[in-house]
């Protein structure tokens, strides 16, 4: 084994762009290729990475954004895709990564963070980061007497004019939650609408809404809800709900209202936040789901 080079940002080199790619699916069984070749690949994702010649073996990435936290901007980095080639697990290459980001980015943020499996809960706190318990929101529902039909159209990420409309909205939406959310974030909103919710989208051509959520029997897990204007979270309810539905589970942090009676229970996802002030990151949140790196 000649000895490692350390890369980053290297998303124009065709050849280590797609053996990142490789080792992203052989890790993790994710597909990136179809997201860059989509235009989702911003300026805001920077991979850290060891090569051994032109392979990627070993990688750490940043996503640059913001959250949004009692409707204040906070600078933030959220790392996501660490990922170690097999054979070369064992030598400390997470590690340095970690420590090149932390010398990178220190005194450029308010928080960092990330999303850790339960196999390395042990190793994040030795770079100053600490676990966060976060919240699951969710409400009985009760269907509205004689609602109006809504006009609702399911979106296919492989129609070229659906995709357009998804990736306007991903890059022009307002956060869906002023309480907390996120901000700068549409590379890894269309992740997830390419890869992971892709039979998920729905468009409220009313109301000019994608709601991205799932319908089973007498329950809606919903996912998120990308608008460009501000909306009435209860309306939006309405519109996607039908008689049978009688539970509605927030997959971010909705925003309080008269007309939203949530209940809230404690789930562990192995979110860790690392910050100079460990009273930032509120209490009783759930970071919204399609912005997980």
């Amino acid at each position: 084994m000649q000895e490692l080079t350390f890369i980053k940002n290297y998303k124009n080199n065709e050849v280590l762009r797609k053996s990142f790619f490789e080792l992203a699916a052989n890790t993790f069984e994710i597909d990136f290729e179809n997201w860059y070749q989509h235009g989702c690949w911003g300026e805001n994702y920077i991979p850290f990475s060891f090569v051994d010649g032109d392979q990627v073996i070993a990688n750490a990435s940043v996503n640059i954004l913001e959250l949004i936290i009692h409707g204040e901007k906070k600078k933030a980095i959220q790392i996501g895709t660490v990922m170690t080639h097999p054979d070369y697990r064992g030598k400390g290459l997470s590690t340095r990564l970690m420590n090149k980001i932390l010398e990178e980015y220190d005194n450029k943020y308010d928080l960092m963070y990330l999303f850790a499996n339960e196999s390395v809960l042990d190793f994040y706190p030795k770079f100053g980061f600490k676990p966060v318990e976060e919240h699951l929101f969710s409400m009985d529902y009760t269907a509205k007497k004689s609602p109006k039909p809504a006009n609702i159209r399911k979106l296919d990420v492989a129609n070229a004019d659906d995709l357009h409309l998804i990736q306007k909205f991903a890059l022009e939406r307002l956060p869906v939650s002023q309480h907390f959310g996120t901000a700068h974030t549409q590379g890894i909103l269309m992740f997830y609408c390419l890869n992971v919710f892709s039979n998920n989208i729905n468009y409220l051509e009313n109301e000019n809404v994608i709601v991205i959520y799932q319908k089973e029997d007498n329950h809606i897990e919903l996912f998120d809800v990308v608008s460009l204007n501000k909306i009435n979270m209860k309306d939006i309810l309405d519109k996607i709900a039908d008689e049978y539905t009688e539970t509605i589970t927030f997959h971010f942090t909705p925003d309080a209202t008269e007309h939203l009676v949530l209940k809230s229970t404690l789930t562990n996802e192995g979110l860790f936040v690392r910050s100079p002030d460990e009273h930032l990151y509120p209490v009783q949140v759930k970071h919204p789901i399609t912005s997980i790196a």
